[in-house]
C-alpha cells in the first residue's frame, strides 16, 4: 500500500503510538485522510465530559479556541510523523508560530470537528501549515502555524 493513500483511517491506538499527548490534551480521535507530506484530515468528537467545559462556560459550553488550534497542530504532527516514518522516532513536534487565527463559529459538545491541515512549506526540521476546523461543513476556525521537529529532551 502506498503512503500516498488518501483514506488512511488511523485509529486512536495508532495515534497514541505516534503522539506523546494523553487525556485531557489528546485532541485527535482519528486520522481520516493522509497524503504523505501534503495534507491530512483528523477527527475530534467533542463530548460534554471534557474538563474544560466545567468552566468554559457554565451553562454555555464552548470549546476554547486554543484547543481547536491545538487539535490542528496535533493533526499536523501526525502528518509529519507519518511522512517521516522511522526518521521521526524519538522526536517531538513543537509549535513555533500561530498566525492569522480566526474563530468563525463555536464548537460545542456533540459536534464532530473535522480538522484539515495542509503543508505550506518545509525546510529542514521546520514545517509550516494551513489549517481549518469544520463542523457540519462550516468553518469554525482557521490558522496558519509552524512547528519544528526536534529530539526529545
Amino acid at each position: 500500500m502506498s503512503d500516498q493513500k488518501k483514506n488512511d483511517f488511523t485509529d486512536i491506538k495508532q495515534i497514541m503510538r505516534m503522539l506523546p499527548h494523553r487525556y485531557p490534551i489528546l485532541l485527535v480521535d482519528r486520522l481520516l485522510e493522509f497524503e504523505s507530506g501534503v495534507r491530512a484530515v483528523g477527527l475530534k468528537n467533542v463530548t460534554m465530559n471534557e474538563p474544560h467545559f466545567m468552566g468554559h462556560f457554565p451553562g454555555e459550553p464552548v470549546m476554547p479556541g486554543v484547543l481547536i488550534i491545538e487539535a490542528m497542530a496535533q493533526t499536523a504532527a501526525l502528518m509529519v510523523v507519518k511522512t517521516l516514518g522511522e526518521e521521526a522516532e524519538g522526536k517531538l513536534v513543537y509549535f513555533m508560530t500561530i498566525d492569522d487565527a480566526k474563530f468563525r463559529k463555536p464548537v460545542t459538545p456533540g459536534d464532530s470537528m473535522y480538522i484539515h491541515v495542509e503543508k505550506v512549506q518545509s525546510r529542514g526540521p521546520v514545517w509550516k501549515f494551513s489549517g481549518k476546523a469544520l463542523v457540519n461543513d462550516q468553518v469554525c476556525a482557521q490558522a496558519t502555524f509552524s512547528a519544528m521537529i526536534a529530539d526529545r529532551k
